[in-house]
């Protein structure tokens, strides 16, 4: 079976992991946690981000010695990503990388969109003054690199997505409800391996400037429906051309197959 190599990221090249540290390298940036806890951060992270190509395989082995620890420690850290779905098995043959699917897209959208919107509702109706600074702030921020990034967008994604979710974060802050927080900020990490697709694609005409302009303004205005409703649109506004990436490289990857 051909392996679907969708890059995600900046034009990384595949398995070659040269940006994963070693574990004494982490360690000053992780005081008080485990090897495991290090090192499950490190490759989440690098999952999320696409630095760590979908489908990709991940030896134990390699790992071992490019974190500098033992086995078992590895082992531990990709069965807490199995849990998140972020790694599969495939019986005695070792892990791979989730691969990236339009169903599991549509999945996570539907659910982001549900709790992100309930989460903004509530924020419009408990926020408080530092609230709405701290939002007018990262709204800024976010405006200020995407204003700048057109034709750029390759060079500009990995700041942009740091400001993207500094906002989206910032927006829902306002809500009290833990759980729904929790749930919402876990959609929100696993959208990121796709919603860097979504920015770097411009074959379908797509304004995000101006639909994280229009959903700012709504909560601003305390327009609670208008934000609920723009909120919602705006996630599910990635769905076309995730689809359309993912076809072009589904279609791609079999094509060299059979080839």
């Amino acid at each position: 079976m051909a392996e679907l190599s969708i890059n995600i990221g900046c034009g990384r090249r595949r398995d070659r992991m040269t940006f994963l540290k070693n574990i004494n390298e982490i360690a000053p940036e992780s005081a008080g946690k485990t090897a495991i806890e290090s090192v499950y951060e490190a490759l989440r992270q690098a999952i999320l981000a696409g630095e760590i190509e979908p489908e990709s395989r991940l030896r134990v082995e390699q790992l071992r010695k490019k974190f500098g620890v033992g086995a078992s420690t590895v082992r531990e850290a990709l069965s807490r990503l199995l849990v998140e779905n972020l790694v599969t098995t495939e019986g005695q043959r070792g892990f791979r990388v989730a691969p990236v699917s339009v169903d599991d897209f549509k999945n996570i959208v539907e659910m982001r969109a549900m709790f992100e919107a309930k989460a903004v509702r509530e924020s419009i109706a408990k926020g408080d003054d530092d609230w709405e600074s701290a939002l007018v702030a990262a709204h800024h921020n976010l405006a200020k690199i995407e204003n700048g990034m057109v034709g750029r967008e390759k060079q500009s994604v990995a700041e942009w997505e740091k400001r993207n979710q500094a906002f989206h974060d910032t927006m829902v802050r306002g809500c009290s409800n833990d759980w729904l927080l929790n749930f919402r900020d876990i959609l929100y990490k696993h959208s990121v391996r796709y919603i860097q697709i979504s920015l770097t694609d411009r074959t379908i005409s797509r304004n995000v400037r101006a639909e994280h302009q229009a959903i700012f303004d709504a909560v601003i205005a305390r327009d609670a429906d208008l934000a609920e409703q723009l909120t919602i649109e705006h996630i599910y506004r990635s769905v076309p051309v995730i689809e359309a990436r993912i076809s072009e490289h589904t279609a791609r990857a079999q094509g060299g197959a059979n080839g």
